[in-house]
């Protein structure tokens, strides 16, 4: 391979996104859940359906696209043993002092702003539903980064809601917008 010849396939990493998410047992409904559970007080409205729209939309994005295939990857080689000591060691524990599936996950809700930040550190210091699951040391499965991830696709999309929602309640109040 010629170094001017790779080009990426965006649709395959969009594809592997969904695959693999699919493949750690996360679905977008589980996700949307998740959305829904820190929307629900704000939007009583909000439906599931709506949810999963949102984090479909946050999927989209290449930028969340490379920090789930990147956690995920890394999850996996932790429970293959395929990493170097002491990072095998961090990783397969979920060390509390290693903030490096944290930090991925923040360049996740960075996209979508400072509210992004807020969700993600009320869901993932709650873990509920499917991050609950995500989060448990059965012996079997690393999900370091994952837990991280799936907590920050939910507080993006929580975000997305809350943008679109105040966008649709100045539109139709008919006020100028700052």
């Amino acid at each position: 391979m010629t170094p001017n010849s790779y080009s990426l396939n965006s649709r395959k990493v969009a594809e592997a996104t969904d695959e693999w998410l699919a493949k750690r047992g996360v679905t977008k409904i589980q996700i949307g859940q998740l959305v829904h559970f820190l929307q629900k007080d704000y939007f009583p409205e909000l439906t599931l359906d709506e949810c999963v729209v949102h984090v479909e939309a946050v999927l989209s994005k290449r930028e969340v696209q490379n920090a789930v295939l990147t956690g995920i990857q890394l999850d996996i080689l932790a429970e293959e043993g395929k990493l170097m000591s002491p990072l095998q060691e961090m990783i397969r524990n979920d060390e509390g002092l290693y903030g490096c599936d944290e930090i991925l996950a923040l360049s996740i809700v960075n996209v979508y702003g400072s509210i992004g930040f807020t969700n993600f550190g009320y869901i993932d210091k709650l873990k509920p539903g499917i991050l609950k699951k995500l989060n448990e040391k059965n012996g079997k499965h690393a999900h370091t980064f994952l837990d991280d991830i799936v907590g920050a696709i939910a507080a993006s999309a929580a975000s997305r809601i809350a943008h679109r929602k105040q966008a649709e309640r100045e539109s139709n109040t008919n006020l100028p917008l700052d």
